[in-house]
């Protein structure tokens, strides 16, 4: 299916947020939102995706 990831358009296997973090190699501790609506780490595996889906996935970043 075709979705958008950060603002690249991917064509991707996952039908769920929790396959698409693991087929895209995100690991660690990451945040997610499809459609500009957060979803929980509890709730990613879940989550259905639907062809044309923006996706963010952003990581914390340590500094000052």
């Amino acid at each position: 299916m075709k979705i958008v990831i950060n603002g690249e358009p991917r064509e991707v296997n996952a039908e769920t947020l929790g396959e698409l973090l693991a087929e895209c190699c995100f690991s660690g501790r990451v945040a997610t939102a499809v459609n500009e609506e957060f979803v929980p780490s509890s709730l990613r595996i879940a989550h259905k995706l639907a062809e044309g889906d923006r996706v963010e996935v952003v990581a914390p970043m340590q500094g000052g």
